[in-house]
């Protein structure tokens, strides 16, 4: 599905923000299915009338069953300044996820060390460093309950592979939707109830604040949490 105007949430002459449906995958991979970033270069490309090739910059990326704002820069210079700002831990993300098992605490800080399997493209979690393991750091905040489901508040310090699902699993607590990660059931949409709510950070260029809100996915279960 094409991206459009009502899919953008974000946008200037050096960066354009996405809200990113679950199950486009943001790079091209092993699939061959089109990624979101050539999607938005064919988004410029028609929206500025220009025929050649646009500049599109992959600022970070979201996991394919995830949704929510996504960050592209649309020059070189805005691509190293945002991409330098997320390596010094100068963006503050916030993310949505629903879980069914209740946390044992209402907010708590969660601190793991991970190691990833690239063949299975899965991730453990530790709670001591071990030998080529990668500090995690995440803190949590339960928002509400409605109907057995918990809304959580997430916030990643560190930016890792698959970093909010296997910390929530390893807490006992795994994403609605996510088997690859202990639940129980895969979402037959191919999504997990996880969704990147809002990006904060100073504009590369402008030096301005810049804070970037994902309203929830319209599928019959999110919008109960829109008001959150």
């Amino acid at each position: 599905m094409p991206v459009t105007d009502k899919d953008i949430l974000y946008e200037d002459n050096h960066l354009i923000a996405v809200n990113k449906r679950a199950g486009d995958i943001v790079q091209v991979d092993e699939t061959g299915d089109k990624p979101l970033d050539e999607m938005v270069k064919d988004y410029l490309a028609q929206k500025y009338n220009k025929p050649g090739a646009a500049f599109l910059g992959v600022v970070h990326r979201l996991d394919r069953p995830v949704s929510g704002v996504i960050l592209f820069a649309k020059t070189s210079k805005a691509l190293d300044r945002m991409n330098a700002a997320f390596k010094n831990r100068e963006v503050t993300k916030t993310y949505f996820a629903v879980v069914r098992k209740k946390p044992a605490k209402a907010a708590a800080k969660l601190i793991n060390w991970l190691i990833k399997n690239p063949q299975k493209n899965v991730v453990k979690a530790y709670d001591s460093e071990v030998p080529g393991s990668q500090y995690c750091e995440l803190s949590y905040q339960q928002l509400t309950e409605l109907d057995g489901y918990y809304l959580l508040k997430v916030n990643p310090v560190t930016g890792r592979s698959h970093q909010i699902r296997v910390q929530l699993s390893t807490m006992g607590c795994p994403i609605v939707g996510d088997n690859k990660y202990g639940y129980p059931r895969a979402s037959r949409k191919g999504s997990i109830c996880l969704h990147a709510r809002k990006l904060e950070f100073l504009h590369p260029v402008k030096k301005e604040p810049v804070s970037i809100f994902a309203p929830l996915p319209v599928d019959g279960f999110w919008e109960r949490f829109e008001k959150y």
